[in-house]
Parts: structure tokens; sequence; C-alpha cells
């Protein structure tokens, strides 16, 4: 598979570990198989929620094939890139392509606030190198670099840049996108506390966070949404706020495993230099998760 739809829920899964720190394929794959039954409509392996930064590049080779293997081309496999040096950025698109990764999620360089010139040169460069899809990660609250309206009509002079990950945490984004560029740029929510604005707004998909654990409830709100059915996914979505906040805390990928954990599609297990929640902290997170759990929503046929 290699031409796509950005739209829907693309999860951004989280990378299991082994209590010896070895990739648990076995839990990646039960992960797997609970997203696609949900019925997400593509994957992100080795982003943020992915550990990407701890990750080796044979890691990565086998976190693709793997996922390729079992997915048979039902949805896209998208691999992330975040790189401080564009020499690696490239090498690193071209293993995508060689493994066969159906496209590319791409961040600015990492470890340098790149200025307006450099920050296109970089995004350009690794574009006009491969012949994948794109989709640019926008995140300047975490990442220190915005990419601003004026950068993307740079930007889709490669045009297979097609789509940004929009996590300014501004959705007024979402119409300045729109009204600058139509359907040519795809929009994918990426902050999971705005995810059902930003669908209302017009954004096509939502890289999620939550998903990971509880892949039922994230896909219906997007559903929902779609089918103009508001109040129903709003219901739902106030249900799952207080959970969507632990996408948005440094300690996302601790937090987050701790949610799948609870509902049996993960384990805690992170690579240092993460270590686990303990104390007050993790008596805290478990409350929210646990009263999630306890008045989880029956969900609506659509």
């Amino acid at each position: 598979m290699k031409a796509f739809e950005w739209k829907g829920v693309f999860p951004a899964l989280l990378t299991p570990f082994t209590a010896d720190d070895q990739l648990d394929l076995p839990m990646f794959e039960k992960n797997l198989e609970a997203q696609l039954s949900a019925g997400v409509e593509g994957i992100i392996l080795g982003g943020t929620l992915g550990e990407a930064s701890v990750l080796t590049i044979e890691e990565k080779e086998r976190l693709v094939a793997f996922a390729l293997e079992k997915t048979a081309g039902r949805v896209p496999v998208v691999l992330n890139i975040a790189e401080g040096a564009t020499r690696e950025a490239l090498h690193q698109a071209k293993l995508a392509e060689t493994w066969g990764a159906d496209g590319l999620m791409l961040l600015p360089p990492m470890r340098y606030k790149s200025d307006h010139r450099e920050t296109i040169t970089y995004f350009r460069t690794i574009a006009d190198a491969t012949p994948l899809p794109i989709m640019i990660y926008n995140n300047p609250v975490d990442y220190k670099i915005e990419v601003t309206i004026d950068m993307f009509r740079e930007l889709i002079q490669s045009p297979n840049i097609t789509a940004v990950k929009e996590s300014t945490r501004d959705v007024t984004n979402v119409t300045r996108l729109i009204n600058a560029f139509g359907d040519r740029l795809r929009i994918l929510c990426g902050v999971d506390t705005l995810a059902m604005e930003e669908l209302c707004l017009g954004a096509h998909g939502w890289v999620a966070g939550l998903v990971d654990a509880f892949p039922g409830e994230t896909v219906v709100i997007y559903k929902l949404v779609k089918a103009g059915r508001i109040e129903e996914a709003a219901r739902i979505y106030r249900w799952f706020m207080p959970l969507l906040e632990l996408d948005i805390h440094p300690k996302l990928v601790q937090y987050i495993k701790m949610a799948a954990a609870a509902t049996d599609l993960g384990s805690e297990y992170v690579r240092a230099p993460r270590l686990a929640v303990e104390g007050e902290e993790r008596t805290r997170i478990l409350s929210i998760i646990e009263t999630g759990l306890a008045n989880r929503p029956q969900l609506p046929t659509i």
C-alpha cells in the first residue's frame, strides 16, 4: 500500500518492552489488533509515545516489518522521523522506503531551534529525496519550532508533503489552514484534549494517544463527529477528558502505558532514562484511570 488518504484515527502506537528491556512484540501485536478491530485508518510507529529517541535502527526495522506483516495492507504503516541532523533524517527516510513503510511523519530538527529558512530547507530536502507521503508534525509547544502558514506555502511545493499533524494547541489554526490550502493539506489533530473541537472545525483525522488504551472510544468519537452526531460524541468526550489530559504531560509515555496496562493492552515498562511512576504521582494517575474505567460509557452503534 503506497497511496492512502490521511483521515480517520491514526494511533501513535506505544512501543512495548519486556522486563529485560527488549521489544515485546506479542504485546505490540495485541494492541495493534485492538486498534484494527476498533476501525483505525492508519498507524504511526516510533513517535513520541513510541519512545523514538531511545529506539535503535534495528528495533525500528523490526517494528516496521512486524507491523506490515500483521496489518497485511489493511491500513497504512507510517514511520516517524525525529532527528537532529538532516543527513540522519535522509538516511532514515531511505530506510523507511526500503523497509516498505507507507508514509512518514516528520518532525523539525531536534535539539536545534532552526529558523524559517533552515526549517523549510530541512523538510524539503527530506521530502524531495523520497516518494513517500509526508505529514509534517507541527508542535511548537514541545519542540519549539512553529511551522507557520507562510512556511507551509513553501513546503507544499514538494508534492508529497500532504498532511500536517496540528499540535499548536490553537484550534483556530485548523480554520487558517483550510482557508489557506483547502484540501491540499490534510489536517490531523495531534492533541487529544482538542480532538473533538478540531474535528468539528474540519480536521480530517486524529493522531491519537489515549487510543492506545481506549481504541473503541477514540474511533467512535471520530465517527460520531463525522456523522454529525455531535451531542452523542460530546457525551463520550466529556467522560474521556480526564484521561485525555494524560496526553499533554511530559510523562505522557509513562501515563499512557499505565492506562494501556489497566485495559490489558500494554505494560508499564519504559526505557531509561524514563522511569516508572511511583508514590503519590502513581496513586493520582491510577485514580484517574480507575475512575474512567468505572464509568466507561456504552458505545453507540454507528
